[in-house]
């Protein structure tokens, strides 16, 4: 048996057990998303903010944004909701590879090198919610820290799904925004909390 086959075995048993650890993460995941409407909030909210933000009329403006707070407290519930249901997820299920590219059992292998994704969803509940319902903050301001507290939930939940990587890539391929530009748009006080959660430091 050459070198090229055996490696050949390894690597096809990596991606087998890589696509079915993943498969089981979405299906968990989807399990909990699919009881709330937040996916569908999310873009009401974005396109919303989009639609104001290229609007020229100030009146109509004002209007937008006026619609769009009936939106974002909607939201903020249906997420708020959804991380506390999935905090009941056993801790085995709900840990995540802090490593940057997906690995069989790197969960169990390398504990030390994961973070807790009940932490992760409740800790983006509360900055979206502090976001929404920050009144300090200029509507335009509001929106573009909104936006970036959502697309790095979005980003966490892709990480849990599949890989950092990937997730990563995704959230350039979809939004032109990289990682660290999420990171650094969102509140001081999700950063803070993103940050020591990454590091294994406790709340």
């Amino acid at each position: 048996m050459n070198l090229l086959f055996l490696l050949s075995l390894v690597g096809l048993a990596f991606f087998v057990l890589n696509k079915r650890d993943q498969s089981v993460r979405i299906a968990l995941l989807g399990s909990y998303l699919g009881k709330f409407h937040i996916e569908k909030l999310m873009e009401t909210v974005i396109d919303g903010y989009m639609r104001a933000l290229g609007e020229s009329n100030a009146e109509r403006q004002a209007q937008v944004w006026g619609m769009l707070s009936s939106a974002e407290h909607t939201l903020c519930e249906q997420f708020n909701a959804f991380a506390h249901e999935f905090a009941k997820v056993p801790e085995e299920a709900s840990r995540v590879s802090a490593l940057s590219i997906a690995l069989p059992y790197a969960t169990k292998l390398l504990a030390g090198a994961t973070f807790d994704m009940r932490e992760a969803l409740l800790l983006h509940a509360r900055g979206i919610e502090a976001v929404a319902q920050d009144t300090t903050l200029a509507q335009k301001d509001k929106a573009f820290r909104l936006t970036a507290e959502l697309f790095l939930m979005q980003h966490t939940c892709h990480w849990f799904c599949r890989s950092k990587t990937i997730a990563s890539a995704r959230m350039v391929a979809r939004h032109k925004t990289p990682y660290a530009q999420l990171v650094a748009s969102v509140s001081p006080a999700t950063r803070q909390a993103y940050v020591a959660l990454l590091a294994g430091k406790r709340p």
